[in-house]
């Protein structure tokens, strides 16, 4: 019976990293998407995860919520952080980079 419950939890490891690795890379594509939309520079080309927990969705279904953030900067020099939220593959919330707002001459 052992080998039968090794076997069953690999499978459960194994598919709760493809489920992170999937995440995380949705994650930097939306992140990357985000940033090339305002017009900034998108820092480390990366996003780190940042919380994990259970959450119901709208239509009642339970199902992982993943947090991550990344780093921007709108002139190379200061960075800003920017998060986002997915559950499941769908984005749930972003708060990060914005299209700054032109500056009007009064001349």
């Amino acid at each position: 019976m052992t080998p039968i419950l090794l076997l069953i939890a690999g499978a459960a490891v194994f598919f709760w990293w493809n489920a992170a690795r999937a995440a995380a890379e949705r994650a930097t594509q939306l992140g990357r998407n985000a940033c090339e939309a305002a017009g900034v520079i998108w820092l480390d080309q990366s996003v780190q995860a940042t919380g994990l927990r259970l959450r119901r969705d709208g239509q009642g279904r339970l199902g992982f919520e993943r947090s991550f953030r990344f780093d921007y900067s709108y002139d190379g020099v200061q960075r800003h952080t920017g998060k986002l939220v997915l559950h499941g593959a769908r984005l749930v919330s972003l708060a990060g980079p914005t299209r700054p707002d032109p500056i009007v001459s009064l001349h």
